[in-house]
């Protein structure tokens, strides 16, 4: 149980840290705990969890499990049988995101990859439109045994399709063999978090406040030079406008509040210096 819940908290846990009470943490998988123990009190997660189910398609799931690999450039995910009709791909980051950031990304997911299977057949987990603590619903964290009496259980990619008709395990799953099996899964870095977001188109490429242009600005070529007498885009107020900008996607919100404090604190510097 110890090496398993190592792996499980060095990859899903909100903070990456060592179990300071083994038998305390293992209450928490014992039954096995409750999946929203993933959120952290500050509403940021770690893990992202994308089920295709009802039926079981090995093939829709294993095009995610490919696809973010060879197009995105990220870790794989660890595979799992959910117990009761489907499979499910469980992602890592290595530093915490907020929630609504982490559902954006799955279902950019689903857009890019699975956009010929029915939304009934997708659970997305942390979900969207719920309290912070629900948004992972109250559902056992793999490896568990279900009121079915089966167990869900992670799996490796070679044998993922034999349990298409039968997505769960009849007994449970060793502790020692779950831990082997995430052992080789990796933590998406910062960089590879915010390049996939890019390409999906839940960033711009860019967002720094050296390249900014006016949400109105015209497109086409631009002058050569800029007379210092006319008007221009302040940075802070640029910032400002993107963030408070409903329409505007919420993952480039985020970015430009980021932004803007890292503006400021430069600013700030600059004063004092």
């Amino acid at each position: 149980m110890a090496r398993l819940l190592s792996e499980l908290q060095r990859l899903y846990f909100p903070t990456a840290t060592e179990p300071a009470d083994p038998d305390g943490a293992r209450t928490v998988l014992a039954t096995v705990g409750p999946i929203d123990c993933l959120i952290g009190p500050d509403g940021m997660v770690r893990a992202m969890v994308l089920e295709i189910g009802a039926p079981a398609h090995w093939e829709s799931a294993s095009a995610v499990w490919r696809g973010v690999q060879r197009e995105l450039e990220l870790p794989a995910p660890a595979i799992a049988v959910s117990g009761l009709d489907g499979f499910q791909l469980w992602f890592s980051l290595a530093d915490p995101v907020p929630v609504l950031q982490a559902h954006a990304f799955l279902q950019a997911l689903r857009t890019r990859f699975l956009a010929g299977v029915a939304p009934r057949r997708l659970r997305m987990m942390p979900a969207a439109g719920l309290p912070t603590q629900q948004s992972l619903h109250r559902e056992p964290m793999v490896p568990a045994r279900l009121q079915t009496g089966n167990w869900s259980a992670f799996v490796a990619p070679d044998l993922a399709p034999i349990f298409v008709d039968t997505p769960w395990l009849d007994i449970a799953p060793t502790d020692e063999g779950q831990a082997d099996l995430l052992r080789g899964i990796r933590s998406i870095k910062r960089v590879e978090w915010d390049s996939a977001q890019a390409q999906l188109g839940l960033l711009p490429p860019a967002l720094t406040v050296g390249n900014l242009e006016p949400l109105d600005a015209a497109p086409g070529p631009k002058p050569a030079s800029t007379d210092a007498s006319g008007p221009r885009q302040d940075p802070r107020q640029f910032l400002l406008k993107v963030m408070n900008d409903e329409t505007v996607p919420l993952a480039l919100r985020i970015e430009s509040a980021k932004a803007l404090l890292q503006y400021s604190a430069d600013r700030e510097a600059e004063q004092d210096g």
